[in-house]
């Protein structure tokens, strides 16, 4: 099974050419604003939208012929072209979420040069090369200094450079490579119960703590601060929000960092790995929003996702309504709902005393047939009360032990069967008792 992945690297562009990739950036949001409004246009007036070969020949060889759009022969007309594909994309993806093809996403929006990520894609007919001294060579921009981490496996087929919200620039490469040597065979299989307290709750017991990375970014709010007292539209507020945006940078990139190490380390460790499908878009509209964003759930499971197809391993997704916070891990009984605070609880089936979070794990990896035990889950066996009445009926009476019964005066073991010994041993119990 083939896969395409994407690389990225950091750039580090001279003087010169941030001047030309922000040209690239600028005209590429030109043809692709120009290419929606001529949509919206055929739209409005019942017309059928325009196709793209036309709109190619109209917004970009025709338009170059012109003098309000010289300059747009000064950048590859490769990334021109490619931002007509972006716009293609963008339609596509939204009639897609209309017809239940895939999660429904907005209509395509006009794009702006204050927009906080700015990006154009050089394909193999643009002719950019990687140098023999390791720079990236791109078409009427140069080459371009990179910090290599690691070796691409293949030959990529496409690069993207993109500028983000902090001002830095990167170089993303689309590799298409086949599936890595599979893994060695491991016997463990488990199940993930992802949470705020914990990010993330094993079956096995193991509990991994949750980092916070925004909680414990006191910058932030300095950061915020400071943007917020700047004048709008001022140089002194633009340089705040880029101090801002390194800010928030810095914590997504250690957010990705804590996602890759565990993640790698749950695929090797594991044969199986089993999680819930939650509803994140949901949770981020409750008060408990800024902890659902700083956790970052859906990456790392889609880090797992990737990860389990490429190095042979088994990935499994549970339904979002599986009740396993409510089900006894050690009877199966359904216990019914309980709210965040409790933490711990006791099943009133078999008494087994339960952490919720490690009894919700156990729960993910049955419900995705996994081969897991209750030992984890089950913290000690509460004390239930004796039943005063015991269903069904002896065939027969047991004999009565005297030893038992606290009479003194009797040899221990010795039996009465007879009535008129039962009567006489009840007297005797009564008198005792008096």
């Amino acid at each position: 099974m083939y896969m395409q992945l994407r690389y990225g690297f950091r750039l580090y562009p001279s003087a010169g050419q941030r001047t030309a990739l922000a040209k690239a950036f600028g005209c590429a949001r030109v043809v692709y604003n120009d290419a929606l409004r001529a949509r919206e246009t055929a739209r409005s007036q019942g017309l059928p939208l325009p196709k793209t070969g036309d709109l190619s020949q109209q917004l970009i060889t025709e338009a170059k012929k012109a003098p309000q759009r010289a300059w747009l022969g000064e950048v590859s007309a490769v990334v021109l072209q490619q931002s007509l594909r972006d716009l293609d994309a963008a339609y596509r993806n939204f009639f897609d979420g209309l017809k239940g093809k895939r999660p429904k996403t907005g209509p395509p929006r006009y794009k702006s040069k204050r927009d906080s990520r700015q990006a154009v894609r050089f394909t193999a007919n643009a002719r950019w090369s990687i140098t023999p001294g390791g720079k990236l060579r791109l078409p009427k921009i140069g080459d371009v200094r990179v910090k290599w981490s690691r070796t691409l496996p293949s030959t990529p087929s496409s690069v993207t450079v993109v500028k983000d919200a902090a001002g830095r620039y990167f170089a993303s490469f689309v590799v298409e490579t086949g599936p890595e040597k599979p893994l060695p065979q491991t016997t463990p299989e488990v199940g993930i119960d992802l949470g705020l307290g914990h990010f993330a709750v094993l079956s096995d017991g193991t509990k991994i703590d949750s980092p916070r990375f925004v909680r414990r970014a006191e910058r932030l709010k300095k950061a915020q601060r400071d943007v917020s007292r700047k004048q709008k539209g001022s140089r002194n507020r633009d340089k705040a929000r880029i101090r801002l945006a390194r800010a928030h940078a810095r914590v997504a990139d250690a957010r990705r960092e804590f996602h890759h190490q565990l993640s790698t380390k749950l695929i090797r460790d594991n044969q199986a790995i089993a999680v819930e499908d939650l509803a994140v878009k949901g949770l981020a509209r409750t008060r408990l929003a800024k902890a659902v964003h700083d956790a970052g759930w859906s990456a790392f499971v889609s880090m797992l996702e990737y990860k389990a197809a490429r190095y042979g391993r088994t990935f499994i997704r549970i339904g979002r309504f599986e009740p396993t916070s409510q089900v006894c891990s050690v009877c199966g009984v359904k216990d019914g709902p309980k709210p965040l605070h409790v933490r711990t609880w006791t099943c009133r089936a078999c008494g087994a005393v339960l952490d919720r979070d490690i009894n919700a794990a156990v729960n993910v990896a049955r419900a995705a047939g996994l081969a897991v035990t209750a030992c984890g889950a089950q913290v000690r066996r509460a004390l239930l009360p004796a039943q005063r009445r015991e269903a069904g009926t002896h065939p027969k009476p047991s004999p009565i032990r005297w030893e038992q019964a606290g009479i003194p005066g009797l040899q221990a073991g010795e039996d009465v069967n007879s009535t008129a010994s039962r009567t006489s041993a009840r007297s005797t119990v009564r008198s005792t008792r008096r």
